[in-house]
């Protein structure tokens, strides 16, 4: 069995990405990694380039802008990736997603347990989001989760949308034309996915909003949205936290000792709708997420 990474990037360091992290959080089990890597001026090529593995082929892309709108440039990216991967097994990760190395046997296991199996497909992951801190994460339904980390590696997968999982074409064509999709059949581990998208520097963060904001909607309303800013404000998050008190992976441990802000939640400050809060309070004690999008068909 062969199990390729892959993954893509730009800028990473100028908006806080933890990206050499999140490699090397995965690079263990992976035989051969691909990573994309966007014209960049803030050393993120070089960074990739001293982990020092040659289990590490760099692809160097410049990004179009024509793709911007509506995030459609990181499908574009990861398809990249895809496709230029050799192995069995494509496991993907995004800049922002660190795996723990406890769970990384089980993903192993998993992947040489299925390979013969061709009913599945991939593998789907649980997601830890943190929010303003390393010790507080999301548990409402801003934040998505489930998502296709791993798939196999075949001609007729491609990155869905903007990012978002994957699914099954039957030609470029119905790809590029956004028609006749396919959800993959995948099954679910017990693996988790750590997702720091929204902890980070405060400052690092307002200008990885801005940029993603620029993404799907013009800089004039980006602009305007954020004009009132000099930092990022976590008030604005106004969401349902919980306390994290376990284990970070070990790729995370010198970052986490570096956090150089103070993160100050107000739990009497939730911005949810009534119908919402309903929904949120029948998920914690069923476990439940009703109306739940599955960009997949989970096997059993």
């Amino acid at each position: 069995m062969k199990v390729s990474g892959f993954t893509y990037m730009r800028n990473s360091f100028k908006y806080g990405y933890p990206v050499i992290e999140s490699i090397k959080s995965i690079l263990p089990i992976c035989d051969e990694f691909i990573a994309v890597v966007g014209k960049s001026d803030d050393g993120t090529r070089e960074a990739i380039v001293a982990i020092g593995s040659d289990k590490i082929r760099i692809i160097d892309t410049e990004w179009d802008d024509e793709l911007i709108k509506g995030g459609k440039v990181f499908a574009q990216q990861a398809n990249i990736g895809l496709k230029a991967v050799t192995g069995d097994w494509a496991f993907h990760i995004q800049s922002d997603e660190v795996f723990h190395e406890n769970d990384l046997a089980e993903i192993k296991k998993a992947m040489e347990d299925n390979l013969e199996d061709k009913k599945v497909e991939g593998f789907l992951f649980n997601f830890i989001h943190f929010i303003g801190d390393y010790k507080h994460i999301g548990t409402t339904r801003k934040w998505h989760r489930r998502e296709i980390r791993i798939i196999r590696n075949d001609p007729t997968y491609y990155s869905y949308k903007d990012s978002q999982g994957f699914r099954s074409y039957p030609s470029l064509t119905d790809y590029q034309n956004e028609t006749n999709s396919r959800k993959l059949r995948v099954k679910l581990l017990n693996a988790r996915i750590f997702h720091y998208s929204y902890c980070r520097n405060p400052d690092l963060l307002l200008g990885k909003a801005k940029r993603f904001s620029n993404y799907y909607q013009s800089e004039e309303k980006t602009a305007e949205r954020f004009a009132a800013y000099d930092t990022f404000d976590f008030e604005t998050v106004a969401d349902i936290l919980a306390p994290f008190n376990e284990p970070h992976p070990a790729t995370m441990q010198q970052t986490i000792k570096k956090q150089d802000w103070v993160f100050k939640h107000n739990p009497n400050k939730v911005d949810l709708s009534p119908r919402r809060m309903m929904l949120h309070r029948i998920e914690m004690i069923t476990g439940w997420r009703i109306g739940e999008y599955k960009n997949y068909k989970l096997l059993k």
